[in-house]
């Protein structure tokens, strides 16, 4: 049997900067059996100002009180809380203040040597977003980060994601090339074809954007899981790995009982 296909809801920018939107969507997350929430970690120090998103980075910025709120606030709902920093000093506050072990670690910041660094001294997990990346600088990425355990998460870095850009079958490709580490996916695409083929191809752990409403502001919302569709890739994800198996050709224990009297049923 093949193990538990791992589920992140990637809140991400979807709260809107509104802690209680963020509050329910760790509820709806929690209900539709997700076992994280995710959320994104930077503030102002973080940010340029000649960037055109600036005053929306800003605006959906989580404060240090947020992150304790929100991060209790998963404790009492029992869902896992975890961020991706995109500063140094963001995943100093992550691993020092808020005890954090498990990190997610965005596409963007794949190659920030500095942090991976850091990542490696403080954390146990890492899931590591490989969109904008080569499979040389995953290859770096993971010589830096050689006392944590590392999640491959495949992933393209369009917004929406085309299906005809979603290279599905890189998943096996970076199971081959790194066969001791877990692979998995994180998706941009719109529904769930997507994450459904990708654990049909092998990857055991799945991220996927979360959000209350698919018109809300924001470049995210259109490409996000609601709440249906959360529990519907749920259930989904859990019967692909029932039907998956164990890669093994042997005979049920049904097929067994049967044997001798199928092969022996009919005259030659």
């Amino acid at each position: 049997m093949q193990k538990k296909i791992i589920l992140i809801a990637e809140i991400g920018e979807n709260h809107l900067g509104k802690i209680n939107y963020a509050k329910k969507m760790i509820r709806y997350a929690k209900y539709s059996r997700a076992d994280y929430v995710k959320f994104q970690s930077y503030n102002e120090k973080c940010l340029t100002k000649n960037d055109p998103e600036y005053e929306w980075f800003k605006r959906v910025s989580l404060s240090n009180k947020d992150h304790y709120e929100l991060q209790n606030y998963s404790r009492k709902q029992k869902i896992k809380f975890m961020s991706s920093p995109f500063s140094l000093e963001r995943a100093e506050f992550l691993c020092e203040r808020l005890k954090m072990k498990e990190i997610k670690v965005a596409s963007a910041k794949i190659t920030d040597l500095r942090l991976l660094r850091y990542l490696n001294k403080k954390c146990n997990k890492v899931y590591l977003s490989t969109g904008l990346s080569n499979i040389n600088e995953i290859k770096k990425s993971l010589k830096v980060l050689s006392n944590v355990g590392v999640n491959i998460l495949h992933c393209v870095s369009e917004y929406p994601l085309k299906y005809q850009n979603a290279n599905l079958l890189a998943i096996k490709h970076l199971k081959e090339k790194f066969p001791n580490y877990t692979i998995g996916y994180s998706d941009h695409t719109i529904g769930n074809i997507a994450v459904l083929t990708a654990v049909a191809l092998g990857a055991t752990v799945i991220e996927k954007h979360f959000t209350l409403n698919k018109k809300f502001e924001g470049t995210d919302h259109i490409l996000s899981a609601s709440r249906k569709d959360l529990l519907e890739i749920r259930n989904s994800i859990d019967n692909i790995a029932k039907l998956l198996g164990n890669e093994k050709k042997t005979l049920t224990k049904k097929e067994k009982k049967i044997l001798k009297f199928v092969r022996n049923r009919f005259k030659n």
